[in-house]
């Protein structure tokens, strides 16, 4: 594994396959607008995940949240999946994105996640997210009664009720993303999600946004491949920022990965891991796909040192 505060652009993502989710919250988040001040698909998003937030609140009590969390068993280490030899995929579960529709037609998460356990996946991630990626929790916990892989819940997560929610539903670990949150509620965050067990995955985007995730003391760093100003996804911005992150932490590459040797680049530059969605999930056999991707090397081959 691995070895400046400024806002984000107003280009907030809208980030696929393994790549991050977009999210805005309060005052902590910025505002996305098209030139002509209309609201954007990003921001009909965010306003309707903000507002299930706030109902899902209000029928369900933070107290309530804690009693189910506190009867789960404990999550599963997340960044142990991540950090064997060979190549660990996070292989992720998802039905649709705004920009795509529908991936998957045939999507039963409960029937591919222990596919892709025995493909050899190291973790796998699922979206939960209802109105525009057509998730749920109930897929996530469906999923997490038929694996003993950690699985990582994939959100909107700006909120600490979401943490004890992604808790109670049985995930071992969460997604936040620094272009979104300020500092202050990425620590807080990033804290709850370590004090019941769950070590999150924090993504980046540029040096600056690292910066500030290793000042708030991130473990598991993601970088995004996808360009935040235009969508175009490039390997290039994974090898930019790989150097950059301490040989402690994990490093994960997200989005844009299509093939084996696409894997070995970025594992001999230093990666860890990496996060694949729809890729997988547009193959007629998820599990197929995975292998090819996995390739022959033997699993015990070492990893990319940085």
């Amino acid at each position: 594994m691995k070895q400046d505060d400024g806002r984000p652009t107003l280009q907030v993502q809208l980030i696929e396959g393994m790549g991050g989710l977009p999210a805005i919250w309060a005052g902590f988040f910025h505002t996305m607008e098209t030139t002509s001040g209309e609201k954007t698909i990003l921001d009909k998003i965010v306003d309707a995940r903000r507002a299930s937030v706030s109902h899902r609140k209000r029928v369900l009590p933070d107290v309530a949240l804690k009693f189910a969390a506190k009867k789960n068993a404990a999550p599963c280490d997340f960044a142990a999946a991540l950090s064997r030899p060979g190549y660990n995929v996070i292989a992720e579960l998802k039905k649709g994105s705004p920009s795509r529709g529908i991936i998957r037609a045939d999507y039963a998460p409960a029937k591919i996640a222990p596919q892709l356990e025995a493909a050899g996946a190291a973790a796998l991630s699922v979206l939960t997210e209802e109105e525009f990626f057509f998730g749920s929790l109930g897929d996530l916990k469906a999923v997490k009664k038929k694996v003993q892989i950690p699985i990582l819940r994939k959100d909107f997560i700006f909120d600490p009720w979401q943490v004890w929610e992604t808790r109670a539903a049985g995930a071992d670990a969460f997604l936040l993303i620094v272009a979104i949150l300020e500092d202050d509620a990425l620590r807080e965050l990033l804290e709850l999600g370590r004090m019941l067990g769950m070590e999150p995955l924090i993504e980046v985007h540029s040096p600056e946004e690292l910066r500030r995730a290793l000042g708030a003391g991130a473990r598991i760093i993601g970088v995004n491949n996808r360009d935040l100003r235009d969508f175009r996804v490039s390997l290039d911005t994974s090898l930019a920022l790989v150097d950059a992150i301490p040989e402690e932490c994990v490093a994960v590459s997200e989005s844009g990965l299509h093939s084996h040797e696409d894997m070995s680049r970025l594992r001999d530059a230093g990666f860890d891991a990496f996060l694949i969605g729809e890729h997988l999930m547009k193959n007629a056999d998820p599990a197929a796909a995975l292998g090819e991707l996995i390739g022959t090397d033997s699993p015990s081959a070492a990893g990319g040192s940085r």
